[in-house]
């Protein structure tokens, strides 16, 4: 199977289903910043971080195929059966907040992003994630998108910050805080 067949050329590229769209249509960049983000949260699996929040990072990125493919389908001609996302998978990220939650120190201010190479990973993942969200429910106002969908995403970005807060304390880091100037 070749990975190039030129039907991209110029500039247009199809959903599933068959409909074809300019590759700057809403959906292809709500489903292509889901991709990106999905490649973030592979760099940071690939961090020193211990097995149990790798292999949460790995059920995410199977959950953002299920997302890219849900984007990536004309609700009005698609036929193929595609995965779905169900209620347990924000109740799972929620659970996992909680639980970080735990061992985390009150938050009373606004945090800056940084601390170390994983944590700015994790904050480059979250802004990705929150532009999903916006472009998701951008499309979702003129076209049909599964609901879970932007809930799955808003939960995500939250989670992504919480494991920030959660890796800085693991790896011995001091949150940077943000003091406005007044």
């Amino acid at each position: 199977m070749k990975i190039y067949t030129k039907t991209g050329d110029k500039g247009q590229t199809s959903l599933i289903g068959g409909t074809r769209v300019a590759k700057y249509h809403l959906r292809i960049e709500a489903y292509g910043t889901v991709d990106e983000l999905n490649s973030y949260i592979g760099l940071i699996m690939c961090q020193n971080i211990d097995a149990h929040h790798q292999q949460l990072l790995k059920e995410i990125q199977d959950r953002l195929f299920t997302v890219g493919s849900s984007l990536a389908a004309d609700p009005e001609k698609s036929k193929m059966k595609i995965p779905d996302l169900h209620d347990s998978d924000v109740t799972l990220l929620e659970n996992e907040m909680d639980a970080m939650n735990e061992s985390l120190p009150a938050l009373k201010h606004f945090i800056l992003p940084g601390g170390t190479t994983v944590v700015s990973y994790c904050h480059i993942a979250r802004c990705v994630c929150r532009r999903a969200e916006r472009l998701t429910v951008e499309l979702a106002e003129n076209s049909f998108v599964d609901e879970r969908v932007t809930v799955y995403l808003n939960r995500l970005s939250d989670y992504l910050f919480v494991l920030a807060r959660k890796l800085n304390i693991d790896f011995g880091a001091e949150e940077n805080i943000w003091i406005p100037r007044v």
